[in-house]
């Protein structure tokens, strides 16, 4: 444990990033965790303090710190609040690299997402066998059985969407045209969650961006953004990723693009902070990166020429609106669709409790998170509940179908694309939809 806990000890973005908090509070009523538990070290600020005394050597990098940095859901909410700007969000995920590098994350749950992460996700084939398989089992309903077993499998069997057709899961043209006047040219992250659960947002997103007139590029040498990597605390393999889609995206066989296009928070998210986990090299990628939301925003949103009847709530992800301040711009999208009310309700902007792998590794506080969350939205009892990333359609997925409420999840760019391609799409209490469309 000595050579990382020098590393630690050296590293200033920890030391240096903490004395930036001062103490305030004002970050205790936006922590998931906090509200929950009540407890000091359960807060961004405990969570600085422990950091600190570990830095300076005041208290040992144990099994509290550990503890404390596993429970947190790296929502960043406590960002939007902080008066200081403290990154807290850079400072957990330098803490939790120390935690990995010194051997302290134990047990069989940490050793499953390290594995699954650098041996499953980041290779597409792989990823694409797996999910195969998960397909299977829910059609034969063995996955039934084995949640009859096991606990953990039951909470994960919960989590699983309807896994789509393996045709529904190939990998998108690498260029499609613009249709009408030609506005220009952006580039595709197609991720690896959205591409295997949600292909079929990524083919509504390139519709929706050649409507308004770009052309679509889909590098096919561009991999996993690596943000699931940087939350567990592995920064080896998230940087070379990063490096290898600065490659796709910018470099070597990236074709000149107005915006390199994600629409998935979390992907987003890792694509702005390149430029921190490879100063200088990384720019260019991180200075180009937008949501498909903010990016369809910023360049004036062509009118759609179908309707969608109904009522929608949206539910900001925390890796848009906190970690790159995008909040206006998918609720005007919304807005803008003819038939379709949007309905505010009372906890858009809290953490749904997804975050990542944090449901798999931590699911009763996972779902104390999420409860208020399902109580606003079915106290406003919406026809559609419209979020922007792959693990909270996820999470709010579950919750919703265990309180047998109504409403569907989707993606803000599947209501613009069902009101790009129907003068009226059809009604939103209708089961299947989507098949519809």
């Amino acid at each position: 444990m000595g050579k990382a806990q020098d590393r630690f000890d050296l590293d200033p973005g920890i030391l240096e990033g903490s004395l930036d908090c001062v103490h305030c509070g004002l970050c205790l009523s936006a922590c998931p965790t906090y509200r929950v538990t009540g407890r000091e070290n359960s807060s961004p600020r405990g969570r600085i303090y422990l950091m600190r005394g570990a830095a300076e050597g005041a208290i040992e990098f144990g099994d509290l710190l550990t503890t404390e940095l596993g429970l947190c859901l790296g929502c960043r909410a406590c960002e939007s609040e902080c008066p200081s700007g403290v990154a807290y969000g850079a400072m957990l995920e330098k803490g939790r690299n120390f935690i990995a590098e010194a051997g302290l994350k134990k047990g069989i749950g940490p050793r499953l997402e390290r594995f699954a992460l650098r041996h499953i996700l980041v290779h597409p084939r792989r990823l694409h066998g797996v999910v195969s398989a998960l397909g299977l089992l829910q059609r034969t309903g063995l996955d039934r059985l084995g949640a009859s077993l096991l606990p953990w499998i039951a909470d994960a069997k919960s989590l699983l969407p309807r896994i789509p057709a393996s045709g529904s899961r190939r990998a998108l043209p690498r260029f499609t045209p613009a249709q009408g006047e030609r506005r220009g040219r952006v580039a595709l992250l197609e991720g690896c969650v959205m591409r295997q659960f949600f292909g079929e947002v990524n083919r509504a997103t390139v519709r929706v961006l050649a409507r308004n007139g770009y052309e679509v590029l889909v590098p096919p040498a561009q991999r996993c953004c690596g943000a699931l990597h940087a939350h567990a605390g592995d920064m080896e393999m998230a940087r070379r990723l990063a490096e290898q889609n600065i490659d796709a995206f910018v470099a070597g066989e990236g074709e000149p693009v107005d915006a390199v296009v994600s629409n998935s928070a979390g992907c987003g998210a890792a694509l702005r902070e390149v430029a921190d986990w490879l100063p200088g090299k990384g720019d260019g990628l991180s200075a180009g990166a937008r949501d498909v939301c903010e990016f369809l925003d910023e360049v004036s949103l062509r009118p759609p020429t179908g309707s969608v009847p109904g009522r929608v709530c949206y539910d900001d992800p925390c890796h848009l609106v906190h970690a790159q301040g995008v909040e206006a711009a998918p609720r005007r999208l919304l807005e803008s669709i003819p038939e379709l009310e949007l309905v505010e309700h009372a906890d858009a902007k809290s953490c749904c409790g997804g975050a990542g792998t944090y449901n798999l590794l931590q699911p009763e506080m996972s779902r104390q998170v999420l409860a208020p969350k399902l109580d606003a939205l079915a106290a406003a009892d919406p026809d559609f509940i419209a979020t922007g990333n792959p693990g909270c359609m996820m999470q709010i997925g579950a919750g919703v179908e265990d309180r047998g409420m109504r409403a569907k999840v989707v993606h803000p760019v599947e209501l613009l694309d069902w009101a790009y391609q129907a003068p009226t799409a059809p009604s939103p209490r209708l089961d299947g939809h989507r098949e519809n469309l």
